[in-house]
């Protein structure tokens, strides 16, 4: 998953695509040496706009290498003034470039803003890192305050009918200014963000745009807040340890000292993770436990027996999205935020969904009967329950290709998965390396930096890993920016990395699961589309491209972590160093391809539920959460009880706060890309450095400068199929050889 830092708009329909707000309001980062700006553009080393007894560290760039955060000079104090004096100075310099008496031109109005809002980009790049990674009382007040500015400010800009005409002017001569592809793209995308903003519309719709927008700001803040607060309320309490049976003493122990920190002595805690599913599920015994688990995680948010109710928050940003779109010339939200997709309509995306159902649904009851008659060979007399699934799929799987996941985590040390395993893998792919390096405040303890070099030697930027679960850290995996490259502000980039893999026990080794190990893959894969990023201007740099595009690059990237050639290198036994036994290694890759109809029909389930959702006019959103639900699936055909969705929308982070709104079919999207293109690379000699260095120049390198199915068709030579997608996900079998 990619974070980006957007007003409501852009974060809930324009995600995916690097708009003019991304690149030049709330992009993540700031120049590494301030570039001149155009002469009508205010500038000012020290800001009139604000006052403070100590120096603001987010009113000049940081003196860090690649202006890299410097989080030890930076106080919770710090942030409300530094956004106040950014709003301000962006706003005065944005006036600048709409009363410029010049007629306009790339450079004075499109590069000048690019160029602006340089104390804003610092600090929103901070902040935000942080009220998801590491978060507090304090940064969540400041944020329920700020996020409703931030939107009034980006309407501020995007609805400026005078900055709208100078960008229009620009956008009608586009023919006669004969531009280079890049910054064609650059006006293609900011006028579009005008228009779609509703900079077009009349003084009465704009009016309610601007409330919508503040409104939407302060309820995606609210619900992401609850959300955090949800991982401690349903956290799950056991009073004794043969409760227990079934979990690794690792796993005991942590569950032991969690509960501990929470001042529960004797008790253990095991905490949920942000899908339905629980990890936990596989290996507990106690059928009781195991339900209550499940249900702690399923029914979050529903606000029984009086705790915390999101559903509200869902019903109210459903109907304020729906509203909003309609404003704007659109049947839904959907159609809206799919216009600029790859997909481009709401029943392309619909259609992909629907395809897939009756063989995911058929694969995943086939895996049904065979964990239901495990059940009755160890004589359960009980129906198969959501609770019961990956339990006894695990001893389906077991049975199967005798893979223990315990046996197996045995071999996956955080530290050599890291570097043997995904730091290893980049340097073969594309001859870069990974130098660690302890000189750099970090925000905390946990979280470690690391320069990234070329093959020369060269610098490329700089990489944070934030692996560790924490209370102060949303659920889930990530990648962000701190910095986004851009030649025009001379920047490097600096990105982070964030998991909630399991703490360990103090003392004790950090072992992962083989799913923990794919997503590290994965969001590497999101960092190098970051790091890798050579485009001139900060709107089009890096992740800044469709959202059902973005996901290709780290997903492509996960199938190197079941690779024959890299397990070997990095699958090595945390005690006694001895490679995985090879038995035990070909056994795990053809686990890997167990359980892929509960995997695709709890992921279609979700991304149906998000699209029905946002496809619904304003008179036609539902009064009973639950109740459109069981609506929605049972339409679809995908209501198999045993198989719930991966998120119920009481706690569906991705499009209610996290800015996939209407696109969380994009992962299966950019899947088949990602499918397609490892396939690709594999009949042209697999992990060679020939074979990186062309995705690299031709995807990761490119950002949003060139449009997402030429990069493709430029690396490919075609457009995908969806053949190895189906083989991927074991709908399919592989071709003989």
């Amino acid at each position: 998953m990619v974070r980006r830092y957007l007003h409501p708009l852009q974060a809930s329909a324009m995600p995916a695509i690097a708009s003019a707000v991304i690149g030049w309001i709330l992009a993540e980062g700031s120049p590494a040496q301030q570039p001149s700006l155009p002469e009508s553009l205010p500038t000012r080393s020290t800001p009139r706009w604000i006052t403070t007894v100590r120096d603001n560290p987010f009113l000049k760039p940081s003196a860090l290498p690649l202006e890299t955060p410097d989080f030890a000079n930076v106080l919770p104090e710090d942030y409300l003034p530094a956004f106040e004096a950014g709003m301000a100075e962006q706003l005065e310099q944005m006036e600048a470039i709409a009363n410029d008496p010049a007629e306009p031109t790339m450079d004075n109005t499109l590069v000048a803003m690019e160029k602006s809002g340089a104390i804003l980009k610092r600090v929103a790049a901070v902040f935000f890192n942080l009220t998801s990674s590491n978060t507090d009382p304090k940064l969540q007040e400041i944020e329920q305050q700020i996020a409703p500015r931030l939107a009034a400010h980006s309407d501020n800009i995007l609805l400026d009918r005078k900055l709208f005409d100078r960008v229009r002017r620009l956008w009608e001569a586009r023919e006669e200014l004969d531009l280079a592809e890049e910054p064609a793209r650059l006006l293609k995308e900011q006028y579009e963000a005008f228009v779609r903003a509703g900079a077009p519309l009349d003084e009465a719709a704009q009016k309610k745009i601007r409330a919508i927008n503040e409104e939407l700001s302060s309820l995606a803040t609210e619900f992401q807040n609850k959300l955090l607060a949800l991982t401690k309320e349903r956290s799950v309490v056991v009073d004794s340890l043969d409760q227990l049976q079934g979990l690794g003493e690792g796993e005991i122990a942590a569950a032991k000292a969690a509960a501990q920190e929470r001042g529960l002595s004797d008790k253990y805690l095991l905490a949920i993770t942000n899908t339905t599913r629980q990890p936990v599920l596989i290996s507990l015994k106690n059928r009781a436990l195991r339900q209550r688990v499940w249900e702690a995680s399923a029914r979050r948010g529903m606000g029984e027996q009086g705790g915390i109710d999101t559903q509200p928050l869902v019903l109210k940003m459903a109907a304020l999205r729906a509203q909003r779109a309609q404003l704007l010339g659109y049947p839904s939200h959907a159609a809206y935020a799919l216009e600029n997709q790859m997909a481009k309509k709401p029943d392309a995306a619909f259609q992909m969904l629907r395809d897939l159902v009756p063989q995911v649904v058929a694969k995943a009851k086939q895996e049904a009967s065979e964990i239901e008659a495990v059940m009755r060979e160890e004589g359960a007399d009980h129906p198969l329950m959501p609770w019961d699934w990956e339990h006894y799929a695990e001893k389906v799987r077991q049975k199967k290709y005798q893979v223990d996941d315990n046996q197996l985590k045995a071999y996956f040390e955080l530290d050599r998965v890291l570097i043997d395993g995904v730091f290893s893998t980049m340097q073969r792919l594309y001859g870069v390396t990974f130098r660690e390096r302890k000189d750099l405040p970090v925000y905390h303890p946990t979280v470690r930096v690391f320069d990234v070099l070329d093959a020369d030697g060269h610098p490329i930027g700089l990489f944070y890993a934030d692996y560790l679960q924490r209370d102060s850290k949303r659920g889930g995996a990530w990648m962000d920016s701190f910095v986004p490259q851009s030649r025009l502000l001379d920047q490097k980039p600096v990105v982070v990395n964030v998991m909630n893999i399991p703490r360990p026990a103090p003392g004790q080794p950090t072992l992962l699961s083989l799913d923990h190990v794919t997503t590290m893959f994965h969001e590497l894969g999101h960092g190098v589309h970051g790091l890798f990023s050579q485009v001139e201007y900060p709107t089009l740099s890096g992740t800044s491209v469709p959202r059902d595009y973005v996901e290709f690059p780290s997903t492509f990237h996960e199938d190197w972590a079941i690779d024959p050639t890299v397990l070997q290198r990095y699958a090595k036994h945390y005690q006694t160093g001895e490679p995985i036994p090879g038995e035990l290694l070909d056994k795990a890759i053809q686990a890997n391809q167990f359980n892929k109809g509960f995997d695709t029909l709890e992921y279609l389930s979700a991304a149906l539920l998000d699209l029905a959702w946002h496809s619904l006019a304003p008179d036609q959103i539902p009064t009973d959460v639950e109740a459109f639900e069981k609506k929605v699936l049972a339409e679809y055909g995908v209501d198999f009880a045993p198989v719930p969705p991966r998120y119920r929308s009481p706690y569906f982070a991705h499009v209610w706060s996290g800015g996939y709104s209407a696109g969380y079919y994009a992962y299966l999207w950019s899947e088949v890309l990602a499918a397609d293109a490892f396939a690709y690379m594999g009949q042209r000699g697999g992990l060679t450095r020939e074979n990186g260095d062309a995705f690299r120049r031709m995807i990761l390198s490119r950002g949003g400068s060139r449009e997402v199915m030429d990069q493709y068709i430029d690396f490919r030579n075609q457009k995908p199929t969806v053949d190895a997608l189906l083989i991927r996900r074991g709908l399919k079998e592989k071709p003989s050889r």
